[in-house]
């Protein structure tokens, strides 16, 4: 779409545009590496603001948390969209768990239950989910992917890869992480496959731990 018809931003709402992506950024940054007891104060150092343009946008720690699920489902949704583009219904798979892992997807695991879903959450997640069963739907069908394999085992396989793990430099975690990958993709392939222990997780049973209302949302995240 051409800049005729897409008015871009400038000046101050450019600036606020640019600030709110800093402070969901740096608020990944921050609550994956510090967990969310963090301060939002250290998100903001992290973001280069100062406090008053957070609370300008965010009035409590709750807000903020609430913002950066939402964004992170989106890009969830992003991520396997992008998996569909690519042709080979298996690399499309092995591009989506390898993206989820690297963006830490499943680092929001412990804010289940602790904040109110908003309507835009909701939304986000739908989405998300939608995409993703598409995702792994076409490489079961085209024989890729083992046909045993759900989506909710996919998101708690990137949830255990989603946190920084200990090593004595970010390459060599990185590095660690990327050859952990490839030995579990090897293990989603449907040939050779054995049968898999256990019944599937229940995916109702972990949408639940995210329905806390105003009553059992535990903390009200303000600092």
């Amino acid at each position: 779409m051409s800049d005729a018809t897409t008015p871009r931003k400038r000046g101050p709402q450019a600036r606020a545009a640019r600030n709110d992506q800093a402070l969901i950024e740096a608020a990944r940054e921050v609550f994956i590496a510090q967990g969310f007891d963090a301060p939002v104060s250290a998100v903001a150092e992290r973001a280069g603001v100062g406090m008053g343009s957070l609370y300008r946008r965010y009035r409590t720690k709750e807000e903020l948390l609430q913002r950066l699920c939402a964004d992170s489902m989106q890009r969830l949704d992003e991520t396997a969209r992008a998996g569909l583009a690519i042709n080979d219904p298996w690399q499309g798979v092995a591009h989506y768990i390898v993206e989820c892992a690297r963006f830490g997807f499943g680092a929001l695991a412990p804010l289940a239950g602790t904040i109110d879903i908003t309507p835009e959450i909701q939304q986000a997640v739908e989405q998300a989910q939608q995409s993703t069963d598409e995702l792994i739907t076409r490489a079961q069908n085209a024989g890729a992917l083992r046909a045993d394999v759900t989506a909710m085992d996919i998101h708690l396989l990137v949830g255990r890869f989603s946190r920084p793990g200990r090593a004595p430099s970010r390459h060599a975690e990185e590095e660690t992480r990327a050859r952990l990958l490839a030995i579990v993709l090897d293990g989603l392939r449907a040939q050779n496959a054995g049968p898999l222990p256990g019944t599937p997780a229940d995916p109702r049973e972990y949408h639940a731990m995210w329905g806390a209302d105003s009553s059992t949302a535990g903390r009200r995240q303000s600092e």
